[in-house]
């Protein structure tokens, strides 16, 4: 199946978790980061992917400041959602709710998980019942 220009690869991915740690990180705080022996050649590789995510939208540059400093524009937690429900979309119809009970089977929860998922759905009962 073919990705889309939407899809973050691998190596994208690696670009962003270093920045939503280190926000405004120049290249070479990349590089360093996740090439601790890094080459030009890592320099390259690490610009390249910037390019990247910056025309899918999901980094920034400041262009006002030298080095150039970048940011990640989407939060970890907006890829996560997007990353499921493309999982969904694929294998499930689009419905979440496989996909949930699957990786929840797969890999269970301890105490502290399920009581916050339990906390989690009675707000989300809460919430729908005043729009009611």
């Amino acid at each position: 199946m073919a990705r889309t220009s939407q899809d973050v690869t691998d190596a994208e991915l690696s670009i962003l978790q270093v920045l939503w740690t280190i926000p405004n990180a120049i290249v070479r705080d990349l590089t360093e980061r996740l090439y601790p022996e890094g080459t030009v050649a890592h320099t390259a590789t690490v610009q390249k992917l910037l390019e990247r995510l910056e025309a899918k939208k999901f980094v920034k540059r400041n262009r006002n400041t030298w080095p150039h400093q970048f940011t990640a524009t989407v939060a970890r937690e907006e890829l996560i959602v997007r990353q499921l429900q493309s999982t969904a979309d694929r294998l499930c119809e689009g419905e979440l709710h496989p996909l949930l009970t699957s990786l929840v089977k797969a890999y269970g929860l301890n105490p502290d998980d399920r009581q916050s998922l339990r906390s989690m759905l009675d707000e989300l009962d809460r919430a729908g019942k005043k729009k009611n």
